[in-house]
């Protein structure tokens, strides 16, 4: 009598499928665990893992990007008194462009004192310690574990303010040449006529402790 065929390649089958699975899940949780909660705009050498001026850097609560406006529509955002459609309010004299040529609010300044934990999506996730003002306003801040700047920066995510510049005719977004954009992972923004530019690093935070 032909014996019946076997049953385990398909029991194997369906462990294989169950463990795909469970590795699937534990990959969205942790993915999920790693979204950043909010962003630093940073300031100093790429190669420095402490210093001082993190009383210029700044912070986002929320990603900028989504809630920008295209350099296309800056006109629309001046027929609005400012005022974005997300709401945030553009200021003239003191304005913001990511790596997508998106004209960005501005973030929050100074930056709260305590340990954020960073990453720049890459290798590196460290703690960050920003310490409180000293009595001239400056504010130290320092990285564990050896880290640089450069290492928990997100190469993707370029920034830059934009400050009129004396006698220049005007900073504005207007003056921007769209064909500058994407700007490529790790590059400088932009120049634009009549502007002062600030370059900053994007660094994620995964978790914040006064």
């Amino acid at each position: 009598e032909e014996a019946p065929p076997a049953e385990e390649p398909l029991l194997s089958r369906r462990r294989v499928l169950d463990a795909l699975n469970v590795g699937l899940g534990v990959w969205v949780v942790y993915k999920f665990l790693r979204l950043p909660s909010m962003y630093i705009a940073a300031l100093g050498d790429p190669e420095a893992g402490a210093g001082s001026g993190a009383e210029r850097w700044g912070l986002w609560r929320q990603d900028p990007g989504p809630r920008g406006v295209g350099l296309q529509d800056f006109g629309e955002l001046q027929a609005s008194g400012g005022v974005a459609p997300a709401k945030w309010r553009f200021d003239a004299a003191d304005w913001w462009l990511e790596e997508h040529g998106l004209i960005m609010e501005q973030p929050s300044t100074p930056l709260p004192p305590g340990r954020y934990t960073v990453t720049g999506d890459r290798e590196v996730t460290t703690v960050l310690t920003v310490h409180p003002s000293d009595t001239s306003g400056s504010q130290r801040w320092e990285l564990a574990d050896g880290a640089k700047l450069y290492d928990v920066t997100h190469l993707p995510c370029r920034s830059a303010r934009y400050t009129p510049l004396p006698g220049e005719g005007g900073c504005t977004p207007a003056r921007a040449m769209r064909s500058a954009f994407p700007v490529e992972p790790g590059a400088r923004m932009p120049i634009v006529a009549g502007c002062n530019k600030q370059d900053y690093a994007v660094l994620f935070v995964l978790k914040y402790e006064p």
